[in-house]
């Protein structure tokens, strides 16, 4: 893997630096020539998450963009909030008010989940295998996984 291969940057924990998310991974898969239709809906609902429930005054949140030799993008999201761990949604909670956003990105990555950042924080990933085929092993085939495995990326 090489510099080329990702994409790291910190932004405000503000519904502008969600909106950034969004656009700068639009931006960074047009340029490695991967589909970004499905990565971006992933990354601007894991951002949003950040924003509403990881935010601390005057911290910001990471996105990191990691496009693998097979094909396969990972994406992260750090935030301040480590004790607000997001939980896989429930199958009986579809009509729930709230919880929409991880059924997506549960259904367009081929797996998720959290882990412990530095400082308190944590970080929330997906993995979408190229192409990006929703649900192939999404939270519906890891339930009862073991969610820690594999860690955040490691500069």
């Amino acid at each position: 893997m090489n510099e080329k291969s990702r994409l790291r940057i910190q932004l405000s924990a503000t519904r502008r630096g969600a909106r950034l998310a969004r656009l700068l991974t639009e931006r960074q898969l047009d340029e490695w020539g991967m589909p970004f239709e499905e990565a971006t809906q992933v990354v601007a609902e894991l951002a949003a998450n950040a924003v509403l429930h990881g935010r601390v005054s005057g911290r910001d949140f990471r996105l990191e963009l990691l496009r693998r030799d097979d094909g396969t993008l990972r994406v992260e999201v750090t935030d301040a909030r480590g004790e607000r761990s997001p939980k896989p949604p429930e199958e009986s909670a579809e009509l729930a008010e709230g919880g929409r956003g991880l059924r997506i990105v549960a259904a367009y990555a081929h797996q998720w989940g959290v882990v412990e950042a530095p400082a308190g924080g944590k970080t929330v990933w997906a993995e979408l295998k190229r192409p990006f085929l929703g649900g192939m092993g999404s939270a519906e085939t890891d339930r009862g996984a073991d969610r820690t495995v594999p860690g955040p990326l490691q500069c």
